[in-house]
């Protein structure tokens, strides 16, 4: 399997080489040269397998020769072997066509970690070959930084520097990355929104001079392994409500775009999914663009949902690559014109293959308190903001009543214990695992949103150097 970027000007590269890399560089986000399939036959034949042995099968077209069948078999048992849950990502039923798939079974008790276990992993068994060493930059709008650093604390040959929005993050998120004190991690709050945080990060991909002296990679979402690791679950869900035999429908509260870009990976590699709902809160770039082919980037509004709170989504490159064709001087054109002007409308062939799949949905805060409330009072089930978003548009979507609808539970509602209690009255504890979590020392760094000081700052402090 060989990858390539959207913008067609950077080098073609394996799974190892994506990996270690994370954004291209030439500013775009590497995809595979093609859509591996699966049969309808090969999709029925995964139904009741173990999640890290359905995980293994379906990530081997994507890692080629990076590793081999034992290798991948055993990063996947070690990486979901960390979860609370044996079904790693269980179902939960709402109702006759609504259902939850639970995503925040792992350590940090968010879908991130389903990708970031396996990522760190990855890390690891890379440069243990090569004998490198990797300076990780990230942004967070709230759950990416916690997963990726504990996935990556303490390994050798690599430095974290986590950026955070200052103030917009909940108490539990911050915490949950803080209070991390391995020597090999560094937390960082700037001033700013996460599309400032985000915006710094992909800058210093295209760095020469960051580039020239360290090896920089990423673990947000426009990294492709954290990508291709979160296909997975949908297969997972669907095998268990009929799938390849009958069609399922997900409902995804979304942000930078990944986690919804994977269930189009899901279809392209053959799964039967009806419709993808596409939920934002009031940062709806994308539910504009979908709606009206308008993907024009406003201010940020802080909401009581922050990890959707984006107005530039990452990863909808990808899909615009996909939906046109597939052609990288366009794609370069579209997105230098963007990032000019922040403002973009999508061409014809864009909209026209975005609407076979995809559907999307503005949610407000009321709406979000709704959907949190009837998940309580009618079905036993404490949501948090995010997936209460999801699940308000799920029930939104007019959709026939033999598909199934899955709304997918992106984090454990105890991250965001005063928004639940606000809206439901009930305040849900955090798990054993993580229960003294207010009783640890917290250690992070404020900087400005200023670039030069954020390369300053990891200039002086990560270790590795090419």
């Amino acid at each position: 399997m060989h990858y390539i970027s959207t913008r067609g000007a950077a080098p073609v590269l394996d799974f190892e080489g994506v990996t270690l890399a994370g954004l291209a560089s030439d500013g775009g986000l590497y995809v595979p040269q093609e859509w591996p399939h699966f049969s309808e036959a090969e999709i029925a034949d995964m139904a009741g397998l173990p999640y890290a042995e359905l995980a293994a099968r379906i990530m081997t077209p994507f890692v080629g020769n990076s590793l081999s069948a034992d290798e991948l078999s055993d990063l996947c048992g070690r990486a979901y072997g960390r979860f609370s849950h044996a079904a790693v990502t269980p179902l939960r039923q709402f109702d006759e066509q609504q259902w939850l798939l639970e995503l925040f079974h792992g350590p940090t008790l968010a879908f991130k970690d389903v990708a970031l276990q396996l990522l760190g992993l990855l890390f690891e068994t890379f440069l243990e070959r090569s004998g490198g060493h990797l300076t990780i930059v990230g942004a967070t709008s709230g759950d990416t930084g916690s997963a990726a650093i504990d996935a990556v604390a303490g390994r050798d040959g690599i430095d974290i520097f986590m950026l955070h929005p200052k103030g917009r993050i909940s108490d539990v998120q911050r915490r949950q990355m803080t209070t991390v004190l391995a020597p090999n991690v560094y937390n960082i709050a700037i001033d700013g929104s996460f599309d400032d945080a985000q915006a710094s990060v992909k800058r210093m991909f295209t760095d020469t001079d960051m580039n020239g002296r360290f090896r920089i990679s990423a673990v947000n979402s426009i990294n492709w392994a954290r990508l291709m690791a979160q296909i997975v679950y949908y297969f997972a869900a669907a095998l268990q409500l009929g799938a390849p035999h009958r069609k399922i429908a997900f409902s995804v509260p979304t942000g930078n775009f990944g986690d919804v870009f994977a269930g189009y990976v899901a279809a392209q590699m053959g799964l039967p999914i009806e419709r993808l709902i596409v939920a934002t809160n009031v940062n709806d770039i994308l539910h504009r663009a979908f709606a009206n082919g308008d993907y024009s980037a406003g201010s940020v509004t802080a909401t009581a949902a922050p990890s959707m709170d984006i107005q530039i989504s990452s990863n909808f490159e990808r899909l615009l690559f996909d939906a046109g064709g597939r052609d990288a001087g366009a794609m370069a054109q579209q997105m230098r014109s963007f990032e000019h002007s922040k403002t973009m409308q999508l061409t014809n062939a864009q909209r026209q293959h975005a609407a076979s799949l995809f559907t999307s949905a503005r949610v407000d805060a009321d709406a979000m308190s709704q959907a949190m409330r009837w998940a309580n009072d009618a079905c036993g089930e404490v949501i948090d903001p995010h997936t209460a978003i999801g699940l308000h548009a799920a029930r939104a979507v007019e959709l026939p009543s033999c598909v199934p609808v899955v709304t997918l539970a992106t984090a454990h509602p105890a991250k965001f214990r005063d928004a639940v209690e606000r809206s439901t009255g009930t305040r849900p504890n955090l798990p054993a695992r993580v229960g003294d979590l207010f009783a640890r020392e917290e250690r992070y760094d404020e900087l400005s949103g200023d670039y030069a000081a954020l390369t300053d700052y990891v200039s002086k402090r990560a270790t590795g150097s090419q």
